[in-house]
C-alpha cells in the first residue's frame, strides 16, 4: 500500500464542520433551520433526511456556496469557503456517456490540475519534479480505491461502480482534510453499494478524513458510520445511527407519528411519513 492517505496535520480535536443555530434560504423559502451540529475529524458521518429537506443544500453551505439566512457555519476552522483546496467534493451522480473516450486517470488527474489553463511550459528541474510528484499522487489515489486495472481504460466503458471508484479518488487526489459526496452510491446495485461504503470508510479511518456522506439508504454504509445527521422540519438530530433513527427523534422531527423497525438482519425501516430512509431522494432546485 502506497502512502496515499497520510493525513495532513491538523488541529488535534478541533471540529471539521460546526453548525450553530443555523438556517438557510432557497427561492425565499426556509429549507431548514435550528441546526446545530459538530462533526470531529476522522468521523464518517451520513446526511440522512427526506426528499427535499435540504441534504444536498447542506453540503452547498459547506462548500461556501449557499448562505446562510441565520446562525453560524465554520468549516476546517474558518468560514465556509476559504479552504476548499482542503476539501475533495463528489457531487451527486454524473451520467457519463459510453463513447466518452477520456481515460480514467486522465478524469483522476482533472481533480490535481484542472483549475490550470494553457500549455505546460518549459521549467526546469522544479516544472519537472512537479509533473513526477503530480504523477506519483495520481497512481496512488487510483491504487488506493483499487481502480489500477481500468485507469487506462475510456470512462465510458468502465461500470457505474468503477466510475465512482475513479471520482472518489479525483475528490483525494489534493489530500483533502475533509470530503463531502452527495449520494455516491445513488444507481449502484446492492454489492458495489456495499463495497463503495467499506472503500469510503478505509479511506476515512486510515487517512483521518472527515467524510460526510448523503445518503437516501443508511443501510449499505450502517456498519461503517460513526453517526448520523437526519434533517427535518424540526432542525436536526445528530448521533449514533440508533440513537437518532428511532421512533421518538424521526416523529419529534416531522412532527407526525413514524416507526422505526430493525429486521432480524439488522436493516432499519422506517414506516410512515416520511418515506422510509431506502428511498429518500434530495433533487430540489438550487
Amino acid at each position: 500500500m502506497t502512502d496515499g492517505l497520510a493525513p495532513t496535520p491538523g488541529v488535534q480535536g478541533a471540529p471539521t464542520v460546526r453548525l450553530e443555530d443555523a438556517a438557510t434560504r432557497v427561492g425565499g423559502r426556509t429549507i431548514w433551520s435550528n441546526v446545530d451540529v459538530a462533526v470531529r475529524e476522522g468521523e464518517f458521518v451520513a446526511v440522512l433526511g427526506q426528499n427535499g429537506v435540504g441534504k444536498s443544500t447542506l453540503v452547498r453551505v459547506l462548500l461556501g456556496l449557499q448562505p446562510l439566512s441565520a446562525g453560524r457555519a465554520e468549516v476546517l476552522g474558518g468560514p465556509p469557503g476559504a479552504a476548499r483546496n482542503l476539501i475533495g467534493y463528489l457531487p451527486q451522480r454524473r451520467s457519463f456517456d459510453s463513447g466518452l473516450r477520456v481515460r480514467g486517470i486522465d478524469l483522476v488527474r482533472l481533480g490535481l490540475d484542472g483549475d490550470r489553463w494553457g500549455i505546460p511550459m518549459p521549467g526546469g528541474s522544479r516544472r519537472s519534479r512537479r509533473r513526477r510528484d503530480d504523477a506519483r499522487r495520481v497512481e496512488e489515489v487510483i491504487e488506493l480505491v483499487e481502480a489500477t486495472s481500468y485507469a487506462r481504460r475510456p470512462v465510458g466503458e468502465v461500470s457505474g461502480g468503477e466510475q465512482q471508484r475513479l471520482l472518489i479518488a479525483q475528490a483525494l487526489v489534493r489530500r483533502p482534510r475533509l470530503l463531502l459526496l452527495d449520494e455516491p452510491l445513488d444507481s449502484l446495485d446492492l454489492p458495489n453499494q456495499g463495497a463503495m461504503a467499506a472503500l469510503i470508510a478505509r479511506i476515512c479511518r486510515e487517512g483521518a478524513v472527515t467524510v460526510l456522506l448523503v445518503a437516501h439508504d443508511v443501510n449499505p454504509i450502517l456498519p461503517h458510520l460513526d453517526r448520523v445527521i437526519y434533517l427535518g422540519r424540526g432542525g436536526a438530530a445528530i448521533g449514533e445511527p440508533r440513537e437518532v433513527i428511532t421512533t421518538e427523534t424521526l416523529s419529534r422531527l416531522y412532527d407526525t407519528p413514524i416507526e422505526v423497525l430493525s429486521t432480524a438482519d439488522g436493516r432499519l425501516v422506517v414506516v410512515g411519513q416520511p418515506e422510509a430512509p431506502a428511498h429518500h431522494h434530495d433533487r430540489h432546485a438550487h
